[in-house]
């Protein structure tokens, strides 16, 4: 009976470790900082903290947010980390080739939390405003020229439930504007929750 005994526990000892080996590899190897970001996004007078790190070692190097918010006792607490924000450099949706687009940028302004992106030449600008510890997508904004004569820009309020687009052309000078009514959304989209598709499909 002792040696079954053994052999069991040496088993579960093998999976275990196992297991744990398995789990440390899927965190995956943020090492190399593209950017830092400092500010106060909780309203305590204390600066928090924003992190994009990649991934370099992992053929399609991916990039992970990080946001630290301040504590009463001065520390900073890890409240997001999130792989799935930002697509890889060299993604699958281009055979593993270069996307050609840059790792959004990130800023603090009067509370919020400000990602710019530059994705197949739309440039766009997503606001997160801070709630019960959660960052909530408010506001989105699209800007793309036709390499022509026309810019077509996109405001989209998720709080309003609003969303209009208006063109610019360059030629004659004409502006034309559609005002379009969203969807109702009862629960505005969390950062930890989206994806870098979930932001492209707005």
């Amino acid at each position: 009976m002792k040696k079954i005994s053994s052999s069991i526990v040496i088993f579960l000892l093998l999976t275990s470790a196992n297991l744990y080996s398995q789990k440390n590899a899927n965190k995956g190897n943020y090492r190399s900082l593209i950017q830092e970001e400092v500010g106060d996004l909780n309203n305590d007078k204390r600066n928090d903290r924003i992190m994009v790190e990649m991934d370099i070692e992992d053929e399609t190097q991916p990039s992970r947010l990080q946001i630290f918010l301040s504590q009463p006792d001065k520390k900073l607490k890890l409240v997001v980390s999130s792989t799935k924000l930002i697509e890889g450099q060299y993604p699958i949706r281009k055979n593993g080739k270069y996307s050609g687009n840059n790792v959004p940028d990130f800023f603090i302004e009067n509370g919020k939390l400000i990602m710019l992106t530059d994705i197949d030449n739309r440039k766009s600008s997503y606001e997160f405003r801070l709630n019960k510890n959660n960052f909530e997508l408010i506001m989105i904004s699209r800007v793309i020229w036709d390499g022509k004569e026309t810019t077509s820009h996109t405001e989209i309020d998720l709080i309003k439930g609003t969303k209009g687009e208006y063109d610019i052309d360059f030629g004659p000078n004409k502006k034309n504007i559609k005002n379009t009514k969203l969807k109702p959304i009862k629960i505005l989209p969390k950062i930890q929750d989206l994806s870098f598709s979930d932001l492209e499909s707005f």
